[in-house]
């Protein structure tokens, strides 16, 4: 869990990013140390004072309630398929509203050019990957989040700015600090591990999708939406001191945003995955029988079982890193409301049913019912899941993949057309 508060100080310090492996944020911020603030970072946060603070340089104001916004933006897909991206960090006041464009004569350009020129390319191809504009325009998109917002931040006044300063820098340290912070909410990763992966077909709830959020970071974010799916994020702080090297304090969104409380659709989106250190990237391999093919990867997982296990799951089914629905009353392969499972016993030897009834195989096949024989199953750990297993075996198999009102058989082991594994998620 994100720790309550988060050193985003550009001198000496670090934050070994938890997500985006490539990037090493001490060397990035190694390259600005010669620009401080001289700001303390551990005394009154932003919007929380009681009387007026003259030195806005050290204190972040109007604009205290800071919000690291991301997209999940698919028509068109930005960015790569496994990670949000970045929209920006804006000021908003204390009371939700705000300035925009406050110093018009700071609306740099090429901003990419003055990134590289001050010793922040790292920031510069960071940006690149993974702060994109949908339309493509990348750099006008950079420029209109510095002008509109980054101009409004008090503490990034150029007369802030130590003396000999190049023209631009207080630019150079917002994109920094935006990136750094950016890096420490892997919002894809915090709702693959609750089980929330992209999906055509699966819908999820509002309250589902927070928990899994404030599991990781802490605090309750806003989602919003657009035509039922999830497309927007925004994780709100406060500020101790300024934003060259203050303290980001995470807390709970004020509003909630304009998702629907049930039916939010998590898109997919094409495109590429990236590398990172919390989610492998899987590839689909391909079996050829002489009478069909199958798809899906054969998953080798740990034999460790996890600590402990929940009382009442749903099951999802996963497909190449992916969610393709889960499992029914009856033990069927559906891409329908997930049913929820009983779980009774331990991570090593636990027994599942269903309102339909115990669950069991036979015959290789998985099923639940009035007339089922129950058998025990156990679960075991691959990455942040937890999978069910039968006999040790964690690849289910049906003859097709599901969609609409079909629902297929499941089949242990991996010898079906469409091969998986059922992760254990708590209801």
């Amino acid at each position: 869990m994100l720790a309550l508060t988060l050193l985003a100080g550009l001198v000496g310090s670090s934050l070994a990013s938890p997500f985006f492996s490539p990037w090493n944020s001490e060397e990035l911020f190694k390259r600005a140390a010669d620009i401080s603030s001289g700001c303390s970072s551990t005394g009154t946060a932003s919007c929380t004072n009681t009387t007026a603070v003259s030195n806005q340089c050290c204190f972040q104001a109007p604009g205290g309630q800071l919000l690291q916004t991301q997209f999940w933006d698919t028509s068109p897909t930005t960015g790569p398929s496994n990670s949000w991206t970045i929209h920006g960090l804006w000021p908003d006041h204390c009371d939700g509203t705000f300035d925009s464009t406050c110093d018009p004569s700071r609306a740099y350009t090429d901003l990419g050019g003055l990134l590289t020129a001050q010793g922040s390319s790292d920031t510069l191809d960071f940006m690149n990957t993974y702060w994109k504009d949908i339309d493509g325009s990348d750099e006008s998109f950079w420029e209109h989040e510095w002008s509109k917002h980054g101009t409004c931040m008090s503490t990034l006044d150029v007369k802030c700015l130590p003396s000999g300063s190049a023209k631009g820098a207080e630019a150079v340290i917002f994109f920094n600090t935006v990136v750094r912070l950016f890096k420490t909410l892997p919002t894809y990763e915090w709702l693959a591990d609750a089980g929330i992966t992209p999906s055509s077909s699966t819908t999820h709830t509002l309250a589902s999708l927070t928990a899994a959020l404030k599991k990781g970071y802490g605090f309750t974010p806003a989602l919003d939406c657009t035509s039922g799916a999830v497309n927007q994020i925004s994780y709100y702080y406060h500020l101790k001191g300024s934003v060259i090297d203050g303290t980001f304090v995470p807390i709970d969104a004020p509003i909630a945003g304009s998702c629907p409380s049930t039916g939010i659709k998590y898109l997919t989106k094409t495109g590429s995955p990236v590398t990172t250190t919390g989610t492998s990237t899987k590839t689909t391999t391909t079996k050829t029988t002489t009478t069909k093919t199958t798809t899906g990867t054969k998953t080798s997982t740990t034999t460790s079982a996890p600590t402990g296990i929940p009382t009442k799951a749903t099951i999802h089914a996963m497909q190449d890193g992916a969610q393709v629905g889960g499992l029914l009353s009856l033990g069927t392969w559906s891409t329908q409301t997930l049913a929820s499972y009983t779980l009774t016993g331990t991570a090593k030897s636990f027994t599942l049913t269903t309102s339909k009834g115990s669950c069991g195989v036979s015959s290789g096949v998985f099923a639940c019912g009035s007339g089922v024989t129950s058998t025990k199953f156990s679960a075991v750990t691959s990455g942040n899941l937890i999978l069910l297993a039968s006999d040790g075996e964690t690849n289910f198999s049906s003859d097709d993949v599901p969609s609409g009102s079909t629902a297929y058989s499941v089949n242990t082991g991996g010898d079906d057309s469409e091969v998986y594994t059922l992760s254990i998620v708590s209801a």
